[in-house]
Formats: structure tokens, sequence, C-alpha cells
């Protein structure tokens, strides 16, 4: 079982960054796939970035080229770093992870960071 726990959300304005953490109980190799989802109220749980085993990437149309996703295989941690934040971007954000080659569904959720960009 992997346990995934997030941290680095909070309360920022428009325009400003955040840099969300995901760090794993186990290796995150054993992982094939893991990325961001974010839920804002009302709406569904959408993944917003991925990031497979060999590094590639994958990045909603919503935030590329605002959001960074990345890994670091020795600290068993994905990284989503977040510039130029726009109010929509206020939403639950949920680390996951998947075993195979797609995160949806994923087979680990987090418990979610709370982001919140006032404008």
């Amino acid at each position: 079982q992997v346990q995934l726990v997030e941290s680095g959300g909070g309360l920022v304005q428009a325009g400003g960054s955040l840099r969300l953490s995901c760090a794993a109980s186990g290796s995150i190799l054993s992982m094939n796939t893991m990325g961001w989802y974010r839920q804002a109220p009302g709406k569904q749980r959408e993944l917003v970035a991925s990031i497979i085993r060999r590094g590639s990437t994958a990045l909603a149309d919503s935030v590329k080229g605002r959001f960074t996703i990345s890994r670091d295989n020795a600290k068993n941690t994905i990284y989503l770093q977040m510039n130029s934040l726009k109010p929509e971007d206020t939403a639950v954000y949920y680390c996951a992870a998947g075993l195979r080659g797609s995160l949806v569904p994923p087979d680990y959720w987090g418990q979610g960071t709370q982001v919140t960009v006032s404008s």
C-alpha cells in the first residue's frame, strides 16, 4: 500500500506562485504514473498534470505554460510548480499515483491540499 501526502497549499494572490509537494511512503519508481488532480467547488475532479516513470509529462490545456510537474526519485516526491496563478485555479489539489500507464483512474490518492487564489 502506497500513501501519498501532499503539502504546499495555501492562499496566494492572483499572479503569484505556489509549489505543491507529494511525498510517497514507498518508492515512486514502483508507480508507472503520478500526477495531480484538482477539484473546485461544485465541479468534477480534473486531471491537471501527470508524469511517467521515464519523466515525460502531460499538462491540461488550462495550465500549460503556467504549471510544471517534476519528480525526485531519490526523495520519492513529485512536485507541481504553479506560476501565474488565477482565481479559477482555486481548488483542492490531490496527488495521484497509478501502477499502469494511466491515471484515469489512479490506484492511489492523497488526502488533498487546498489552494486558494484571491483576485
